[in-house]
């Protein structure tokens, strides 16, 4: 699949469901072209949103421990993918795919096939997700708009016998509540490894944060906006190239190796003429800060140019922050 072979009447289709929430209405890839035109364009935009991920998760010192995974609700594979190049292939003997669709596992299974040789890649059977077996590190990807009640319970289900789950997803207010909730249900029986600093209840799920909703924003690859491809695609669909919200969870059954004392930014910091502002979550819950423009550090500039995950170290005169240690300056946190 290259640019001028793209079935844009398959785009314009999947686009619209997913927005509206009909893709829950039953079966929707319909065709490989679909499959490798999406895999091209919109799945890559949610690859970049893992690289971010992984990045944060890499910084925080967590890799998983579990040598199989299993992606779930797979579409085309791009996570599964990302996952396996960026905490390396070697790391892992084993791909499930699930999808319940089979054209799509079959695509994934090609392309999985196609860019790690060595990797044994299969298709989930009905009786593994079934039964009690352990599942190793689950990967779940934009799922939350098509989830009906009795799939999301299956997934819950799969969820309880992982030894990881890494959870990535749109960053609307709607979903990322929701993946607030089940976090909720779930921190329980897993350590929380990110976006939380912290393993105590969610304060964005308080009555007074209801307006609030936990997101972040990763960073394209700069080289896209040069790219004529990227651009007519950008203007075709109608989306900004530059905006990728969205919101995640890492869940282990072992400890993060994340010190006390940090904090994550939510969604992007706003910045006025004296001063930048954002929400902050920590340990202590949510709160608005302040970085003076005229910060010793460069901090104020830095957070509006930065394309490293905003989760920080701070000194601190009350709201107002005075100096900042960013996640992997010392590495590694915790130790």
């Amino acid at each position: 699949m290259n640019w001028t072979e793209l079935d844009w009447t398959a785009l314009d289709r999947l686009r619209d469901g997913f927005l509206h929430g009909a893709a829950a209405d039953g079966p929707y890839w319909k065709s490989d072209a679909a499959l490798a035109s999406y895999d091209l364009t919109y799945g890559e935009r949610i690859g970049w949103k893992w690289d971010h991920v992984l990045t944060e998760l890499q910084l925080r010192g967590w890799t998983p421990a579990a040598r199989s995974i299993l992606d779930w609700g797979c579409g085309s594979g791009v996570a599964g993918r990302r996952v396996i190049e960026r905490l390396g292939q070697g790391r892992f003997d084993e791909l499930l795919l699930w999808d319940h669709e089979a054209i799509a596992v079959e695509f994934a299974g090609n392309r999985a096939t196609e860019a790690f040789p060595s990797l044994n890649v299969s298709a989930a059977t009905p009786g593994f997700l079934a039964g009690d077996e352990p599942v190793g590190l689950l990967v779940i990807s934009h799922v939350l708009n098509e989830l009906a009640p009795a799939a999301q319970d299956s997934l819950l289900q799969l969820i309880r016998r992982a030894s990881a789950v890494i959870w990535v997803e749109s960053g609307t207010h709607r979903v990322s509540r929701a993946l607030g909730a089940l976090r909720e249900g779930l921190r329980g029986q897993f350590h929380v490894v990110a976006p939380c600093t912290h393993q105590g209840a969610c304060a964005m799920l308080a009555p007074e944060h209801e307006r609030d909703w936990c997101h972040h924003f990763a960073a394209p690859p700069s080289e896209i906006f040069a790219n004529p491809d990227w651009v007519k695609f950008g203007q075709r669909a109608g989306i900004d190239l530059r905006s990728l919200p969205y919101s995640f969870l890492a869940l282990d059954r072992e400890p993060p190796r994340l010190a006390a004392g940090w904090s994550h930014i939510i969604g992007r910091p706003e910045h006025f003429k004296p001063y930048a502002r954002f929400l902050n979550c920590d340990a202590g819950g949510l709160e608005q800060l302040t970085v003076p423009k005229r910060s010793p550090d460069g901090l104020y500039k830095e957070l509006d140019r930065t394309r490293r995950p905003l989760v920080y170290r701070w000194t601190r005169e009350g709201t107002r922050v005075t100096a900042a240690e960013p996640l992997g300056a010392t590495p590694p946190p915790g130790t």
